[in-house]
C-alpha cells in the first residue's frame, strides 16, 4: 500500500465497526426523557435517561443476541416499543417494555412463530393504539390489525383478500387498500369489507414506482395522504392526495432534487417527511442531491431549523421533538464528525451537545468525501463520490470501487465506516450512482431497465476509467467491493470484465438471477413486477429466463481468475446462502482459491459488531494482499 503521512494513525477495525457509544436518540412526548441506543453486552439496546436531571441512564431492553435498531415512544409514558427479528431472518416482532417496572421482561405483542409484523405506526387520534400488518394467518398475505399497547390485544381491521399490498385506516374507520392491478399499475381504492368491493380513488403508473409509492402517509384528519409523486414529472415531489376525489395538490418540490426516499430501502434512515410524531403535523421535507436540502413547511419549524443548522455543518439526520415542539433532539450526518447529537430548547434558544457516537474518532484522521460527476460512454452524467486518503499524494493510488445495493438505492454523502477504513489504509474509494439508482429523477432510474450486466455495469467500468484518467487510480490496482446488488456487481466485474479488477469482494450477492428470483420469499413476489421483473426479467418466461442466466455471473464462472472473497449470512431470506455456495463451489471445483465467510447468526448483510469486525478484518487483509 502507498506510503502514509507519519501523522495519520492507522485505525483499528474495531474503532470503526464496534457498536457506537450512543446513537439513535429521540425525545419523549412530554419532553422529559431521552431514549437512545447504546451497547449492552456488546449489542445495541434501548436506554432511557432524564433530560434535565443527572440521574443515571437505564438500559430498558435486554437483547444480548442481536442489536436493537428501531424503537417507538408511545402516548403513555409507561410503555416503549421496539422491533426485533431472529438472527437476521426478517421475521419482525413488536415488543413492549414497561418503563415503570425495570424488572419486568419485555412482552412480545406479536407472538406468532414465523410471522412478520410490518408497517407499524401510531395514530394521534387513537392514543394507546397502533396499527400494523401481520401475515400469521397466511404467510403471503398481510392483514391489518389494531394493537392496544397497554393490554396487547390485537383486533383485525381488514383481512387481506389476496391482492392487497398495504392498508390505510382513517380516524373515522374508513379502509383503503393499495393493490397492484393486472397491468402492474398501483391502485389506491376504498375498501368495503362487507361487500368485499373496491372503489378506485386513483391509479399510479407502476413502472414509475419500482419501490412502490413512497412516502405514503395519512394526514392527521384522515381526508388525504401525503405522498411522493412523479406524475407528469421527472422529479419526485411532495403532494397531497384527496381520498375523496383522488386529486393531487402540490405541497412542495425542489427544482432539481428528488425527495429523499432512501428509507424505502433502509427504514432506519430518516423519512423524507419531517413531522411532529405526537401531533402528526407536517413540518418539513427532505431533498437529496450531492448534499441534503430541507424545506420547512411550518413557520415554527422554520425558526427551529434555522437554529438547528447552526449546530453543525453536516446534514440534519434524525430529529424529534416533544408534543409542544419546544424541546428538540437532533443528530447530524457528516463525513468526519458522524451523528453528533444535540438537545435544543426553542423556548430559551439554548443548545448542548448530548453525545458523539464515536468519540474516539478525531475528524482530522477521517477522510473527506467529495462529490464528483463522471461522464458515461453514452454521455449520461453519473453522480459519484470520491474519498481520498488523508496525508497521501492523490496520484496512482490503489483504488476500491464500492458499489451500492438495491440496485434501487443510491450512495450519499456522510460517514461510512467501510469508506473510512479503506481510505485510512491508503486506498482511494469511488462510489458511483450508476443508471438505475434512485434520487436522480425518473428518466435516470428507468435508464437501468434491461441493463443488468449491461449499461449499469458499463457505468462502473467508465468510472474506473475516469479515476485512472484523472490520475487518482492505478489501473493495475483496482478492486470492486459490494453487498447485495453490489455483490452481484462485484461478481459481474470478475466474470464479464475479468481484466479490470485485481481483487473482488462479494457480500451476499446473487450469482444466478434465475434461482435468486425464484427463491425470494413468497410474500414479496407480487411486488416484483415493477422492479426485478421489469428491470431484469421474468424467470417464468423461458426466453427471459435464458437472458437472466446469460446476465448471471454463474454462467461465466470459467472467466474468473481474479482473487475473490465471498461473505454470506446463513439466514439471508433475500439472497439465500445457496447463491454464494454456487459461485464458491464452482470455483473450488476448478481449483481456484476463494475466501468464503459464512455467519450462522446473520441475514442479508451483517448487523452484529463482532461479525462486522471479522468481515472487515478479513477484507482488510485480502485487499492488502492483492492490491499492494
Amino acid at each position: 500500500m502507498p506510503a502514509r503521512s507519519h501523522h495519520i494513525p492507522q485505525l483499528d477495525v474495531e474503532e470503526l465497526f464496534s457498536s457506537p457509544a450512543r446513537i439513535g436518540a429521540s425525545i419523549s412526548p412530554d419532553g422529559t426523557r431521552i431514549a437512545y441506543l447504546a451497547p449492552w453486552r456488546d449489542r445495541l439496546n434501548v436506554w432511557v435517561q432524564s433530560l434535565d436531571s443527572d440521574a443515571q441512564a437505564r438500559c430498558v431492553t435486554a437483547d444480548g443476541n442481536r442489536s436493537v435498531l428501531t424503537y417507538h415512544w408511545t402516548a403513555n409514558p409507561r410503555w416503549l416499543l421496539y422491533e426485533q427479528d431472529g438472527d437476521g431472518n426478517e421475521q419482525w416482532h413488536i415488543y413492549r417494555v414497561d418503563l415503570d417496572d425495570p424488572d419486568a421482561d419485555a412482552v412480545d405483542l406479536t407472538p406468532f412463530p414465523g410471522a412478520t409484523a410490518v408497517g407499524f405506526e401510531t395514530m394521534v387520534t387513537r392514543p394507546g393504539k397502533a396499527f400494523l400488518h401481520l401475515n400469521h394467518r397466511n404467510p403471503v398475505e398481510f392483514d391489518l390489525y389494531e394493537l392496544d399497547v397497554g393490554t396487547g390485544e390485537l383486533t383485525m381491521l381488514a383481512q387481506n383478500p389476496g391482492h392487497v399490498a398495504g392498508w390505510l385506516y382513517t380516524p373515522d374507520g374508513t379502509l383503503y387498500a393499495l393493490t397492484t392491478t393486472e397491468d402492474d399499475d398501483i391502485e389506491l381504492a376504498q375498501w368495503d369489507p362487507e361487500a368485499g368491493k373496491l372503489r378506485t380513488v386513483t391509479t399510479f403508473d407502476g413502472a414509475d414506482y419500482p419501490l412502490f409509492v413512497h412516502p405514503f402517509v395519512l394526514t392527521p384528519d384522515g381526508t388525504g395522504v401525503w405522498l411522493g409523486s412523479n406524475r407528469n414529472s421527472d422529479r419526485t415531489r411532495l403532494v397531497r392526495l384527496d381520498l375523496a376525489t383522488g386529486e393531487e395538490t402540490g405541497v412542495d418540490s425542489h427544482p432539481v432534487f428528488d425527495l429523499d426516499t432512501r428509507c424505502a430501502v433502509f427504514p432506519t434512515l430518516p423519512s423524507p417527511l419531517i413531522r411532529n410524531e405526537h401531533t402528526g403535523a407536517l413540518l418539513g421535507a427532505r431533498y437529496l442531491g450531492e448534499r441534503q436540502v430541507i424545506h420547512p413547511l411550518d413557520p415554527h419549524f422554520a425558526a427551529v431549523l434555522k437554529n438547528l443548522e447552526k449546530l453543525s455543518d453536516g446534514d440534519l439526520a434524525a430529529v424529534s421533538c416533544d408534543a409542544r415542539g419546544q424541546h428538540w433532539v437532533a443528530a447530524f450526518n457528516h463525513d468526519r464528525d458522524p451523528h453528533a447529537t444535540y438537545h435544543y430548547d426553542h423556548t430559551t434558544g439554548q443548545s448542548r451537545l448530548l453525545h458523539r457516537p464515536y468519540p474516539h474518532l478525531a475528524p482530522d484522521v477521517l477522510a473527506p468525501m467529495s462529490p464528483v460527476t463522471i461522464p458515461a460512454r453514452d454521455g449520461l452524467r453519473l453522480p459519484a463520490y470520491l474519498t481520498l486518503p488523508v496525508g497521501v499524494e492523490p496520484s496512482g493510488l490503489p483504488t476500491v470501487l464500492l458499489v451500492h445495493g438495491g440496485p434501487w438505492m443510491r450512495d450519499s454523502w456522510g460517514f461510512h465506516p467501510a469508506v473510512q477504513l479503506l481510505a485510512n489504509r491508503g486506498y482511494a474509494v469511488l462510489q458511483v450512482n450508476f443508471r438505475g439508482s434512485m434520487g436522480y429523477g425518473k428518466a435516470f432510474l428507468k435508464a437501468g431497465i434491461g441493463e443488468l450486466a449491461g449499461k449499469m455495469h458499463d457505468d462502473l467500468i467508465d468510472a474506473v476509467d475516469w479515476a485512472v484518467g484523472e490520475g487518482y487510480a492505478d489501473r493495475d490496482r483496482v478492486a470492486v467491493f459490494g453487498a447485495s446488488y453490489g455483490g452481484y456487481a462485484a461478481l459481474v466485474g470478475v466474470t464479464f470484465t475479468p481484466d479490470v479488477f485485481a481483487a473482488a469482494i462479494d457480500v451476499c450477492g446473487p450469482s444466478n438471477l434465475v434461482t435468486y428470483l425464484g427463491s425470494l420469499p413468497d410474500f414479496v413476489k407480487p411486488q416484483l413486477a415493477n422492479n426485478w421483473t421489469l428491470y431484469a426479467g421474468d424467470p417464468g418466461d423461458p426466453e427471459q429466463a435464458a437472458d437472466l442466466l446469460a446476465r448471471s455471473p454463474i454462467s461465466r464462472v470459467d472467466q474468473i481468475s481474479t482473487p475473490l472473497m465471498v461473505a454470506q449470512g446463513a439466514n439471508d431470506i433475500r439472497v439465500v446462502k445457496a447463491e454464494s455456495d454456487r459461485i464458491v463451489d464452482a470455483l473450488r471445483a476448478r481449483g481456484v482459491d476463494v475466501e468464503y465467510m459464512v455467519k450462522d447468526d446473520e441475514g442479508h448483510g451483517f448487523l452484529n459488531p463482532d461479525n462486522n469486525i471479522d468481515l472487515f478484518r478479513a477484507a482488510d487483509r485480502f485487499l492488502a494482499r492483492h492490491l499492494a
